[in-house]
């Protein structure tokens, strides 16, 4: 993000110790032990409040100062024109100009001018300009340029640069490059050394270890496969990830069952285990529904050991075991296999365990 987003954040609470520094402007620089008071400028620092440094300070409401070294407390804010250090507790914001080398808490938001070296925990967000170096913790949002230990947000975690840490966010991370990354929706990062784990979608330059049903990474590899089994289902699959995981999403019809037409839909995970040049074991967990839309429902879950082998530089033909955890409503009856390794036909509904195969081939893109 442009400087532009981090001041749009800041420029409010800063208005409280500009217009301190206007009333003040003849004040000379001082120190105090202890800092009391209700709001700017009804305080034991008075009118001069912004050019003092204090090493504790508690306000009713707001407290505006030069300098903190040990600790602060409001009701509201604690408004810090330089350097923060200690602890920093406001029920809504806490502003510091420069840097923040303790803890802050805040009810809403911590907002630091330069770096933090320490923990921030706030209701809604963190934001830094440059280098957070502690853990950020925000019900919202944490903005920073980088980030050297962890980021935990209810939303969003976004760095302009680099993360050291996890990136855990109920929606959405993005970073420069990253050590891992964890979101409900997506992640984008250029290089992630990791894991990159999202409820949809993973972008990156490098990742090696994708989990997500669509990963767009750019030295990684995307397919696009038709498939065969044991049921006799035909999908058309997307397949997308690093060198190492992948995500599955498919379509497909079943053609055994001439009474109804059983429309099919797969998800699922892959790994590549590399054995020999052009030759190597896919493994793959896929979650599997037969519907016709109309209350009948096959619902399938296969652990496949699939080895694959290249014939040319972008097709891949593979054929391998596969190991199936059928259920479905025992008035469906369906009758797709008759060995099974263990079954449960009861009267709610029919469950089995059997082996079957999957087979076919893959168009790298």
């Amino acid at each position: 993000m442009k400087n532009h987003s981090f001041h749009s954040y800041k420029a409010f609470f800063t208005v409280l110790f500009l217009f301190a520094c206007t009333l003040s402007s003849s004040a000379q620089d001082t120190t105090a032990a202890v800092h009391i008071g209700f709001i700017y400028p009804v305080s034991s620092n008075g009118k001069s409040a912004a050019f003092y440094t204090n090493r504790f300070s508690l306000h009713a409401i707001a407290g505006l100062s030069k300098n903190e070294t040990a600790f602060a407390l409001s009701g509201v804010a604690n408004v810090i024109r330089q350097n923060a250090a200690g602890v920093q507790i406001a029920g809504a914001v806490n502003v510091v100009g420069n840097t923040a080398s303790g803890g802050q808490i805040a009810g809403a938001a911590n907002v630091v001018g330069n770096s933090a070296s320490g923990a921030q925990v706030a209701g809604f967000a963190n934001v830094v300009k440059n280098e957070a170096k502690g853990a950020q913790i925000a019900g919202f949002m944490n903005l920073t340029g980088s980030a050297g230990a962890a980021q935990f947000a209810g939303f969003t975690n976004i760095a302009r640069q680099n993360v050291k840490g996890l990136q855990l966010a109920g929606f959405l991370n993005k970073a420069g490059n990253a050590n891992a990354q964890v979101s409900g929706f997506a992640n984008i990062a250029r290089n992630v050394k990791g894991v990159q784990l999202a409820g949809l979608i993973n972008i990156a330059d490098s990742s090696d270890y994708p989990i997500a049903l669509f990963n767009f990474i750019k030295n990684g590899e995307k397919s696009i496969a038709l498939t065969w089994d044991e049921t006799m289902t035909g999908i058309a699959s997307f397949r997308s990830g690093g060198k190492v995981m992948y995500g599955i999403a498919g379509v497909g019809f079943n053609f055994k069952d001439t009474k109804n037409d059983m429309y099919a839909v797969e998800a699922g995970l892959g790994a590549h285990i590399p054995v020999v040049d052009k030759f190597r074991i896919n493994l793959e967990a896929i979650s599997h529904t037969l519907s016709d839309f109309k209350g009948g429902n096959y619902f399938k879950n296969s652990l496949r050991i699939i080895p694959a082998y290249r014939i040319g530089p972008k097709l891949e033909i593979f054929a391998g075991p596969t190991f199936n955890y059928v259920n479905y409503a025992r008035e469906d009856d369906y009758n797709f296999v008759k060995k099974y390794i263990w079954k449960n036909d009861g009267s709610k509904g029919f469950r089995g365990v059997y082996a079957g195969f999957n087979a076919g081939l893959q168009l790298i893109l």
